[in-house]
């Protein structure tokens, strides 16, 4: 992907269009107000329309964000804008929020990968603009409040980000400015990802007049589908343990989800039946996806022992890895899931799989169930979906 340094200062009209999600960006149209009809309708925006439909097709090929955008590369700052703006109103009419999720990951990379080029004093602004105080200190150090750090750190989940790793002094944290740049990036994500508040006519209209892209990025969202050849069985996600829903929920919503949940997840999928490619899915949505680094992980996780694939973690495990959700989980949007789930109290209910089978979905053995892991630890396979960590990110 092409970065663009910046050597001076970026003036309000070239920050708003590079990155449009700030507040105030709208100022870009100055007294040209737009509604929201006006750009679905309107001919003298079918370009800003095309533009933010590639942004969101690109987002739903390329979630990494590895690829530029040729249409955005040539687009004016109102342009820039209001293709932003298109796709967040097509994005929240969409049936599902997973697209509006893939989209605010890919914007949020794209993103990082300029402000982890550009100088310091841009990065400190965006994070300003965005409500999160940050300044830059000796060389290009950059010094965030403690609160604010805390706030943008926690969902990365990642050991290079915890607060024992940090330089702390006085309520504040400092960082280097790649560091910085991976924690504004988390902070786009999050806000990138709240749907925009549509009226439920305008959501009806966006659905029949972008029903073609819609459509197509639908297709670009594939179900779980089972895999086939011998002892092949339905996949049944209703049926899985509170665990694994919490645990598809949490990279569906982009947020990080740890190495040894990542494996639980793969080696769960590949017992009861998912193919590869749906198993790949599955990752899409983590903040740090790597298609190339998923296929390999995947691949290693569910060829183990002749292609029986490693056994997910016992409930004992999980527990010990804050990964059990049999309390029910009070962020969930279903209130099946939000509830206790008296099934995981069972004394003799000792493995997830086991929980799936009990409410009749078939776990598809092939001689020997294969090693159980119990936890990370010296020949226990890296997570899918994570590549290294590093402060280069």
């Amino acid at each position: 992907m092409a970065v663009h340094r910046a050597s001076a200062p970026l003036d309000a009209r070239s920050l708003f269009a590079e990155y449009p999600f700030l507040p105030g960006a709208e100022g870009l149209l100055g007294s040209d107000a737009v509604s929201i009809r006006g750009l679905l309708d309107e001919p003298a925006y079918a370009r800003p329309r095309a533009i933010g439909a590639a942004r969101v097709l690109a987002a739903a090929d390329d979630p990494r964000a590895t690829r530029d955008i040729a249409e955005l590369e040539r687009a004016g700052p109102e342009e820039r804008y209001l293709s932003f703006l298109f796709a967040q109103i097509v994005l929240a009419a969409a049936p599902s929020s997973a697209a509006l999720r893939r989209w605010a990951v890919a914007e949020a990379k794209r993103t990082y990968a300029r402000l982890a080029a550009v100088p310091a004093e841009e990065l400190t602004e965006v994070a300003g603009r965005l409500g999160f105080g940050a300044a830059v200190v000796a060389g290009d150090r950059i010094e965030l409040p403690l609160v604010d750090y805390l706030r943008l750190s926690v969902p990365i989940r990642e050991a290079d980000f915890r607060l024992s790793r940090q330089e702390v002094s006085g309520g504040s944290v400092r960082v280097g400015r790649i560091r910085a740049a991976r924690l504004v990036q988390e902070a786009i994500r999050l806000r990138l990802a709240v749907p925009l508040p549509l009226a439920d006519d305008v959501r009806e209209r966006v659905r029949q007049q972008e029903a073609d892209l819609l459509r197509r990025l639908a297709e670009r969202s594939p179900a779980p589908v089972a895999r086939g050849g011998p002892g092949a069985a339905a996949l049944r996600p209703e049926l899985f343990p509170p665990c694994i829903r919490k645990m598809r929920r949490m990279l569906q919503a982009g947020e990080n989800l740890s190495h040894a949940g990542r494996f639980a997840l793969a080696a769960f999928l590949h017992r009861a039946g998912a193919d590869f490619e749906t198993i790949v899915d599955a990752y899409r949505g983590a903040p740090d996806f790597d298609e190339s680094i998923t296929r390999y992980q995947v691949e290693h996780i569910t060829h183990h022992d002749g292609g029986a694939g490693y056994t997910p973690p016992e409930c004992d495990t999980l527990r010990s890895h804050g990964l059990c959700f049999r309390d029910g989980d009070p962020t969930s949007d279903r209130p099946a899931d939000r509830q206790r789930d008296e099934l995981c109290y069972r004394p003799d209910l000792r493995h997830p799989l086991q929980y799936y089978r009990w409410r009749g979905g078939r776990v598809v053995v092939t001689d020997d169930p294969g090693p159980t892991s119990r936890g990370a630890g010296p020949g226990t396979p890296a997570g899918p979906g994570r590549s290294r960590s590093t402060d280069r990110r």
